[in-house]
């Protein structure tokens, strides 16, 4: 019998606003690190990782994501290993395991990227569940009190003008909760959540989103766009999370990935991915990065909860 290689795993539950309840949210974030070591591959790992966090309102991935314009959840999410070989999909509503989806990409199909109806149909085909109802009564009430926009969407356009990324959801730079001292929070205080994992061999790194609280219907984020939201080479991964498009600009995951390859440490090229997102845009992330000499994070945020387990 062949023995199961050790295994080395990192979370992140969004870099944002200090959490109401930080202690549930840490404990759901250990158990998802203490479940990816019990995996054979390090894409077996970070896909496991991800699932519980994917199920859990506390986090922004999955159940409890964020509602777009037109009062739908739609997730994304992305994959990538150790060899280049790379797995997304996005826009997809009723899908619970986003990352799943990604895998599925990764490693059914000829692609990179699959979006919307098609890779909902595709998750379908190979057994990731659809047709969850995603939204909790706190995050379709919240929608429900923002007098959602009904035309089409230049109308939509226009009521997302002021409430798009507020709160401290995806680190946004909109107003920010109860910003008008009505006591309504302006967007849910969680994240994005991501992983990056390592038999000491390989790596992967992935990344689950429901997205940015009142997005244009339709709008698709840095999650899983290769490079940005995630990034893996023979030296290490990194996950990403925060204000999306302008990790996008930046291509954050490749840029602390990249210092790995250049000889960095885990912690000096998180740090340094950060100090260089902040100076060009200005605008709140994390990124946890796992390399050959272990794992480093870093974020410009109130605050990013982690948890690393290996065995």
């Amino acid at each position: 019998m062949s023995q199961r290689p050790s295994m080395r795993v990192v979370v992140h539950g969004g870099a944002g606003g200090a959490p109401d309840e930080p202690a549930p949210r840490q404990a759901v974030l250990d158990e998802a690190a203490e479940r990816g070591t019990d995996a054979r591959t390090p894409l077996d790992a970070v896909e496991a990782a991800l699932a519980p966090l994917e199920s859990s309102p506390r986090f922004n991935a999955g159940v409890g994501g964020a509602v777009q314009s037109d009062g739908v959840v739609r997730t994304d999410a992305g994959v990538m290993t150790s060899d280049r070989e790379i797995g997304a999909a996005c826009s997809m509503p009723g899908v619970e395991h986003a990352a799943g989806v990604a895998r599925v990409v990764h490693s059914e199909t000829p692609h990179i990227f699959v979006s919307g109806e098609h890779a909902v149909d595709l998750a379908v085909d190979f057994g990731v569940e659809t047709g969850v109802d995603l939204l909790t009564d706190e995050t379709r009430e919240r929608y429900e009190d923002e007098e959602p926009p009904r035309g089409g969407p230049r109308e939509h356009l226009d009521w997302l003008a002021t409430r798009f990324g507020s709160g401290s959801d995806q680190a946004g730079g909109g107003p920010g909760n109860d910003a008008d001292g009505d006591g309504k929070r302006g967007a849910p205080d969680h994240d994005t959540v991501g992983a990056v994992a390592t038999d000491g061999e390989r790596f992967a790194a992935a990344t689950s989103t429901g997205g940015r609280s009142f997005a244009l219907a339709g709008r698709v984020g840095d999650v899983p766009q290769v490079g940005s939201g995630f990034f893996c080479t023979e030296a290490g991964g990194a996950s990403a999370t925060g204000a999306g498009e302008d990790i996008a600009r930046v291509t954050l995951s490749r840029r602390a990935a990249g210092y790995l390859d250049d000889g960095l440490g885990a912690q000096a090229a998180a740090d340094r991915a950060i100090s260089e997102f902040e100076e060009i845009t200005g605008s709140g992330a994390g990124v946890i990065v796992l390399g050959e000499d272990g794992a480093g994070s870093a974020f410009n945020t109130e605050g990013m909860q982690t948890s690393i387990a290996y065995k």
